[in-house]
């Protein structure tokens, strides 16, 4: 059976970063299949490659700077990461990449996938902006719609 992790990405005490941990949290609380896992990947060191050999497809929940307004959706895949020549659309795309290669190399890479939702204010404090807290909803949405999809095309 294939499987699928699914991680967010960000550090919840600098308010919107934090919004691909709180992705998890909230997707958490409802009842997947046993091939689906969830993981908070914290602020993503590259100590986390070794996770990924035990998956086939990998859906990083994260904030994204794509230059829209706060609260734009974005799905990306490995290779509009790759073609970022300056990595400036994810937060933590530079690190994610390099785990993908570590990967790899060990023998297994997962097929990726970024969920980003562009982010009002990184600063330190807790919680969401009211413009992200707006959006929230529809990009859990989004994401319970990506893993079904992902499942779907196992």
């Amino acid at each position: 059976m294939k499987t699928l992790l699914v991680m967010g990405i960000g550090n919840i005490l600098l308010r919107d970063e934090g919004v691909g941990v709180f992705c998890v949290q909230e997707l958490q609380k409802k009842s997947w299949p046993e091939n689906v896992s969830f993981i908070d990947g914290g602020t993503f060191t590259q100590d986390l490659f070794y996770l990924f050999e035990n998956f086939d497809h990998l859906l990083v929940l994260d904030a994204v700077r794509g230059g829209k307004n706060p609260g734009t959706i974005y799905r990306l895949e490995e290779k509009d990461l790759i073609e970022n020549k300056k990595q400036q659309i994810s937060l933590h795309d530079i690190d994610l990449l390099d785990s993908l290669k570590m990967a790899e190399l060990m023998g297994k890479k997962p097929q990726l996938t970024v969920l980003g939702i562009e982010p009002e204010q990184i600063a330190w404090e807790m919680g969401l902006t009211d413009s992200l807290e707006k959006s929230f909803p529809d990009f859990v949405s989004i994401a319970e719609k990506e893993i079904n999809s992902i499942l779907e095309n196992f």
